[in-house]
């Protein structure tokens, strides 16, 4: 149980986000509008966790590798679990856009 908690928070095993984003990954920020356009990574998509459930058709190929990111992880983790349980199979949770930007 305490495995699935951090897996869920993005706190499992090391993932190589750079690797990733050279192979082509999606980074997709899922803070507010207003919160994108006060800092982000460039090239992320912006779409809120709010509206991801009415917007996956933004994102077209279910096996291509996505990164989510946000403010502190928390709305990134619930971006992973809704892209996760519509069927994308390649989902990290980025956690904090800042802290991910470090790691790219």
């Amino acid at each position: 149980m305490l495995n699935a908690i951090k897996n869920l928070l993005g706190f499992g095993p090391k993932v190589d986000f750079a690797e990733l984003v050279k192979q082509g990954a999606i980074i997709l920020d899922v803070r507010s509008s207003g919160e994108f356009a006060g800092g982000h990574i460039k090239g992320a998509i912006n779409i809120s966790v709010d509206s991801l459930g009415r917007n996956l058709s933004k994102l077209k190929d279910k096996n291509k590798p996505i990164i989510t990111c946000c403010a502190s992880g928390m709305r990134s983790a619930a971006a992973k679990n809704i892209l996760s349980s519509n069927g994308y199979t390649q989902v990290y949770n980025g956690g904090s856009w800042g802290s991910l930007q470090h790691k790219l």
